[in-house]
């Protein structure tokens, strides 16, 4: 059998910041509702509601001394550590984002130079064949970093790519919006290697869609609901019951083309590795992705999750989630050579994608 060109994860790394902030801490903010009229329930009623839908009971924030490019070289290090390679056989860094850095200090974005730009000097990697740059796709943006990082290798553009994704959305988030208490900070990163093989081995299969007629401002920046605070300082706004809607209709789908693509059927998938956004929307989803296949129940074990204990930090969600199945810190979940396993992540765009990856 001919040998084609596969590309491979090869090596992971993550970094979760050390700071944590429970429920409770939350317990003195003051939250108000779109229309900027104060909440009429109980803060404590509030967050018991919250955690009740999302599973959240704590999350991650990042220190003040560190932006977003900091936390995306420290995973981008320990990746590059992970799969025992040299840094300077990179062919790309591509760092996937939404904010850019936000200092602790300003509160402002900072995009100049691009965040891989500044991974890769604070890496010190002195190759300038290795190109580094930024992606923008919403939540999804790591899966669709790899998916970016499997077409360069299968054309024979590269060979090694380094893949990150980072976020800090404690500094975009408005203190006195519940959604507020959803988001945390993170980065994850994975080097993805050119690999021979006679059987169909690493990715085997991607899909990515944007819709937007009705939907690209599900999530967006606006001002404080508290109308006291300057409208010029803006926040990450989320219609989170249209979010669900939107996922919940697209995202099954959208994963059983991407399956069907790659010729796997449902009843092979070990894991489907899924954007932590919300584990009522998260549970949902699998759900109605093993219904479209006729299957009433959901094996145990499919669907690992983070999200109680680290938020969700958007684009850092899919691979911290990697990092850890890898490293074997999260209980009953274990992957092997020959298992297939999906990558899925829906976000701002809106934007859906989907990787089937088979175990090397």
């Amino acid at each position: 059998m001919t040998k084609q060109i596969y590309s491979v994860i090869k090596g992971t790394g993550s970094y979760v910041p050390p700071r944590i902030v429970k429920n409770e801490d939350f317990l003195q903010n003051e939250f108000y509702a779109p229309s900027g009229e104060p909440m009429n329930k109980p803060t404590k009623v509030i967050i018991d509601k919250l955690k009740e839908i999302t599973e959240i009971d704590e999350r991650r924030h990042i220190e003040d001394q560190y932006v977003t490019s900091d936390i995306a070289a420290f995973a981008g290090e320990k990746a590059i550590e992970s799969a025992g390679i040299d840094k300077e056989s990179l062919d790309y860094i591509i760092v996937a984002h939404n904010f850019g850095d936000v200092s602790k200090e300003t509160g402002r974005t900072d995009i100049l130079p691009s965040l891989a730009s500044k991974v890769k000097h604070q890496l010190k990697i002195e190759n300038p064949y290795c190109v580094a740059y930024d992606i923008l796709f919403g939540c999804p943006g790591w899966v669709q970093a790899l998916i970016q990082a499997d077409l360069y290798i299968k054309t024979g553009e590269a060979k090694r790519v380094l893949v990150i994704g980072a976020e800090t959305l404690s500094r975009v988030s408005d203190p006195h919006d519940v959604d507020s208490m959803i988001y945390s900070d993170g980065a994850g990163a994975a080097v993805v290697e050119a690999t021979e093989s006679e059987s169909p081995v690493g990715i085997l299969s991607h899909i990515s869609r944007t819709d937007t007629i009705e939907n690209a401002f599900l999530l967006k920046m606006g001002p404080s609901y508290n109308k006291e605070i300057d409208p010029r300082h803006q926040y990450l706004k989320m219609n989170g019951r249209k979010v669900y809607e939107y996922a919940l209709h697209t995202v099954p789908a959208t994963v059983k083309k991407c399956l069907e693509k790659s010729e796997v059927d449902i009843t092979e998938v070990k894991k489907v590795l899924i954007h932590q956004a919300n584990a009522k929307m998260d549970y949902a989803i699998l759900a109605r992705l093993f219904k479209l296949y006729g299957l009433r129940e959901v094996p145990e074990y499919t669907m690992p999750m983070t999200i109680a204990k680290l938020g969700n930090n958007s684009v850092a969600t899919v691979p911290v989630l990697f990092d850890m199945l890898m490293e074997k810190e999260i209980e009953n979940h274990r992957l092997k050579s020959g298992d297939h396993f999906v990558f899925t992540s829906v976000g701002a765009g809106m934007n859906i994608n989907a990787i089937v990856y088979r175990m090397p």
